[in-house]
């Protein structure tokens, strides 16, 4: 793991009040970017590991997980693989909006410029780098330097072509990068806690057939989000946790609030995930965690990003009801998910629940996991990556040209 000017990491966790345009970000970077604990809430989060936790502290969070590794090293003749610990989700946050192109690229390129500069790179061109850039990939996909385009060219630069990249959600025009799950609000300490909390979600009453938390999306009431929303108020075995509170105001409409989303998806046999800004949302990953059955309505949301940390039955723990039938108005989710047997219903909330492992983050600051976690199941990707370029073995870099659109 490279020693890193502090431009690159540690200032701007210092600088936490600008991480963001109109939010602050400093109560978020606490604890090694999994933020501030929860209380009880009602029996909701029982149990140890639960944090106020932002999607986009995946920079943080890693880093952290990566000081603590037990097996890294300082000889890079040795390391089966090199971790940059550039914030690069991070960053990129505090200019996406309302900023020039120069600006939102300047430490990004500065990050590049150090990189391969090093003694480290020349060894295999950076083929044996990773990084984390803890946003979805197309906060850095912008395709040419103008203002009004979204985002920034990080993806899109040489250099980071040939490292592996970890984001929250990849491209399918591009095999360099690996999705790897949002951070949820759990963050256990030990293999003990994960266990206590997976009995409790096996134990939990489930009132509801299913489920749905979010927002219309504004324009069309055609859209799969709005038959779900739909739908759901005209079944008496929905909740609609229908999202609209003032972010971190609390209260039944607040989607912004762990312990309203949670209770909801505890009390849930079936959640409904359709895409949300993008194909994934976190939404499919605090879930999981609540032992609720994930719903997707395209492949895109799970099935083709987590391929590292989902199995490859995709109905061992989840159901798909493809979008256009929905948006036609031909499929009822409600008679979907009654033809599901109760022993059916049982033995997928199982698996969903066995998953739970493999898509959460540890506690960073713990040195006694115990259990493989999302952030393993992630660097041991990474190494078997590199050894097989090592070996010549396979072209796994596609690059941007016609295909994307």
């Amino acid at each position: 793991m490279y020693d890193m000017p502090a431009r690159f990491n540690e200032d701007l966790v210092r600088d936490c009040g600008n991480l963001h345009p109109w939010l602050d970000m400093c109560p978020y970077v606490a604890n090694d970017g999994i933020g501030m604990p929860l209380g009880d809430e009602g029996g909701v989060f029982s149990g140890r590991g639960w944090y106020s936790t932002d999607q986009f502290m995946l920079d943080l969070i890693l880093h952290s997980r990566m000081k603590r590794y037990e097996c890294l090293t300082n000889d890079s003749s040795l390391a089966a693989a090199v971790f940059v610990p550039f914030y690069a989700g991070l960053e990129s946050g505090r200019f996406l909006y309302n900023h020039s192109t120069s600006v939102r690229d300047a430490l990004q390129l500065d990050a590049i410029d150090w990189l391969v500069r090093r003694p480290e790179w020349a060894a295999m061109g950076g083929r044996d780098h990773f990084l984390v850039a803890g946003r979805t990939t197309w906060d850095f996909r912008r395709k040419a330097d103008v203002d009004e385009l979204w985002g920034t060219k990080l993806l899109r630069y040489p250099a980071v072509e040939n490292m592996t990249v970890l984001v929250l959600e990849t491209s399918p025009w591009n095999q360099t990068n690996l999705a790897i799950p949002y951070p949820t609000y759990f963050h256990p300490e030990t293999a003990a806690d994960v266990s206590a909390w997976q009995e409790k979600a096996r134990k939990t009453e489930r009132r509801w057939l299913f489920s749905f938390a979010g927002a219309p999306r504004p324009g069309s009431n055609k859209t799969v989000r709005a038959e779900i929303i739909r739908q759901c108020r005209a079944s008496s075995g929905c909740k609609l946790f229908h999202c609209g509170g003032v972010v971190g105001g609390g209260g039944a409409a607040d989607c912004n609030s762990p312990a309203g989303v949670m209770r909801v998806f505890e009390s849930s046999q079936f959640c409904l995930q359709p895409r949300g800004d993008t194909a994934t949302r976190r939404s499919t990953f605090d879930a999981i965690v609540a032992g609720c059955i994930p719903v997707f309505f395209h492949p895109g949301s799970a099935y083709t990003q987590y391929t590292l940390h989902f199995p490859r039955d995709h109905g061992r723990y989840s159901v798909l009801i493809p979008h256009a039938g929905l948006t036609a108005r031909n499929v009822s989710i409600e008679e979907t998910l009654r033809k599901i047997s109760p022993e059916e219903v049982r033995r997928m909330r199982e698996e969903a629940i066995g998953l739970i492992p493999r898509v959460v983050y540890a506690d960073p600051r713990s040195r006694r996991v115990g259990f493989k976690d999302a952030f393993d199941v992630a660097v041991e990707a990474v190494i078997d990556r590199v050894a097989k370029r090592r070996r010549g073995e396979g072209a796994d870099v596609v690059r941007d040209g016609e295909r994307e659109h």
